[in-house]
């Protein structure tokens, strides 16, 4: 089983959501989908200034293997993007954590982050 950064917070749809700070939070998904994805080959992002609704789809990560929703972690507005995805969308399944960020969210309640899981949280519920 995987070690998840204990400095983010998880949703049960294995995004990972990182604090930047002023209510933006960075978004993307955990080693754990990554891995049970297969080899990422496209991902499909929401664009800057889209509104996404927490728990709804928002985008998608298409593998070699099948194609799966991407799932916004809270409601917000989309204020930048990972756009050197397009080019090296296998970037998600080698630093899911770091380069492969998908996309940054302006969080409509900022203590959203607060209702997700922690890294303990996310382990168990892969049990």
């Amino acid at each position: 089983m995987s070690e998840f950064p204990a400095d983010l917070r998880y949703t049960a749809e294995h995004e990972w959501v990182q604090d930047r700070g002023d209510g933006v939070v960075r978004v993307g998904i955990t080693d754990y989908a990554a891995e049970a994805l297969g080899d990422v080959v496209y991902v499909s992002l929401p664009a800057v200034g889209d509104t996404v609704t927490g728990g709804e789809s928002c985008g998608e990560v298409e593998s070699t293997k099948s194609v799966s929703d991407l799932y916004a972690p809270a409601d917000g507005e989309v204020v930048a993007v990972n756009d050197s995805l397009d080019a090296t969308p296998e970037t998600v399944n080698t630093d899911p954590y770091g380069e492969g960020w998908m996309y940054d969210l302006k969080l409509a309640d900022p203590s959203a982050t607060e209702r997700m899981l922690d890294a303990a949280g996310y382990a168990a519920i892969l049990d």
